[in-house]
């Protein structure tokens, strides 16, 4: 468990925010692996039925994230308050909640396969082996429900570092998985998707087991659950607008994968090969924001709004100059990166087409991820809902269906930063207006404002 409240404000956020950057390194390995495996080894048919699937897998995990949003604000700023019985309160509900969640999700996402391949236009050729990959996520949704549950409650009090011990050795796991299934079984897409779901399932038994012997705010006990209804219906309060917001991702998602979809099969597959980069690309700036939240959490739960002020300054300076670098880095570098997928020269020039016009601009992505840190941090999770519906379904979307009529697959790629820039420029007025501040569940003693600290 971190203490965030004390020390350097940029110390303390990215030595927090490192070990979930190496976990999720670790977490996108093993999805890249399943692109490589498929595209080297079956095909770019099957290449492209995994970046097809990739929207839907991207809902389940928005779903996950608004599910556990509240749960983690609530844990962090009763952890920075020193609450223990209503951290404890907290994370018995988040277990019976994500439980029941991830057994519904289940069910209802293995019998809507069929309507979903057809919502998102998946060619006849794609389509088959979409259909495999999607229902086998679907059926082991439990296992990542599980592990991404644990994690965000340990976000909350301050510990990044056990789910990433336990996500590396997962993820060895599932690149030996993928190349005995895929390779030597032949199983071909359904071997990833099995690789992936027994890999997280390892992964979060492995938590549940360390965690019940060290760790006494996460110990799982079903014996002794209980359901708390005020902490669900504040966590409720704090994440339906996340669920939302995620939800609303997760949908724009899945238009702008209906809008490639059109364009055939190489443009498909490119699109997979590329975004596959473009999510590692944007790890850091995404662990920066979810660190800040963890931060901002903590230290208005102890009464230092100043201190959040600094700490968003610090990673806004961090993350701009991480996302210059390899915003350079997959400008010049996008073609031997694509290639990594596959050898077809088609799919290449498309792939790397898309990582010359996004990669230039992570630093607007840099901008609106950390601002929404703290918004989601302090409470105010309404503006990053409202930041998301005018980035994406205000300006993104309309902008890819517009463009690509002109400009082919082009203008879905030009539309993302477009997104990017209205939500950079959305968040960063809201945040210096302050009223985040007045958000916060758990108000603590007020810390001096300086000039008052000087006299005394």
């Amino acid at each position: 468990m971190r203490n965030l409240t004390e020390g350097s404000e940029t110390k303390e956020i990215i030595l927090f925010a490192l070990p979930m950057l190496i976990g999720n390194v670790f977490q996108q390995l093993y999805n890249m692996v399943d692109s490589i495996v498929v595209g080297q080894f079956v095909g770019k048919q099957a290449l492209a039925a995994v970046g097809s699937s990739f929207a839907v897998l991207f809902l389940m995990i928005a779903l996950i994230m608004g599910v556990t949003m509240g749960f983690t604000i609530l844990i962090a700023q009763y952890f920075g308050a020193r609450d223990k019985a209503k951290v404890r309160a907290v994370v018995d509900t988040a277990y019976i909640v994500l439980f029941w969640a991830a057994l519904v999700l289940s069910v209802v996402g293995v019998l809507a396969v069929p309507l979903i391949l057809k919502v998102l236009r998946v060619p006849a050729d794609v389509a088959p082996e979409a259909g495999t990959y999607l229902r086998i996520l679907f059926a082991g949704s439990l296992a990542t429900f599980g592990y991404n549950g644990v994690a965000a409650i340990l976000r909350g009090i301050g510990d990044s570092k056990t789910p990433l011990y336990l996500l590396i050795a997962a993820s060895f796991l599932n690149i030996a998985l993928d190349l005995l299934f895929v390779i030597a079984f032949g199983w071909g897409v359904a071997g990833v998707a099995w690789a992936t779901i027994i890999s997280q399932a390892a992964s979060f038994l492995g938590a549940l087991v360390l965690l019940n012997k060290r760790n006494e705010y996460v110990r799982l006990s079903v014996k002794e659950l209980k359901f708390d209804p005020e902490m669900f219906r504040l966590s409720l309060k704090l994440g339906i607008p996340s669920g939302i917001q995620q939800t609303l991702v997760a949908a724009g998602m899945m238009v702008l994968t209906r809008v490639v979809n059109t364009f055939g099969t190489d443009v498909m597959a490119g699109f997979s090969a590329a975004s596959r980069l473009d999510t590692f690309a944007m790890m850091p700036t995404m662990n920066l924001g979810m660190a800040v939240s963890t931060f901002t959490g903590q230290n208005l739960g102890a009464g230092k709004p100043e201190r959040v002020r600094r700490g968003h300054s610090s990673a806004l300076l961090v993350g701009l100059g991480i996302s210059v670098f390899i915003g350079v880095v997959m400008v010049f570098g996008g073609p031997g990166m694509v290639r990594l997928f596959t050898r077809d020269p088609e799919v290449v020039r498309i792939g790397a087409r898309y990582l010359l016009i996004v990669g230039a601009f992570y630093s607007l992505f840099t901008i609106m991820f950390v601002n929404n840190g703290v918004l989601r941090g302090a409470g105010d999770v309404m503006i990053p809902m409202v930041n998301t519906l005018l980035a994406l379904w205000i300006v993104r979307i309309p902008t890819a269906v517009a463009l690509s009529s002109r400009m082919g697959p082009d203008g879905i790629w030009w539309s993302i930063p477009a997104g990017w820039l209205m939500g950079a420029v959305f968040s960063s007025w809201y945040y210096r207006t302050g009223r985040w501040k007045r958000k916060a569940v758990v108000k603590g003693p007020v810390e001096p404002a300086p000039a008052e600290a000087a006299s005394t």
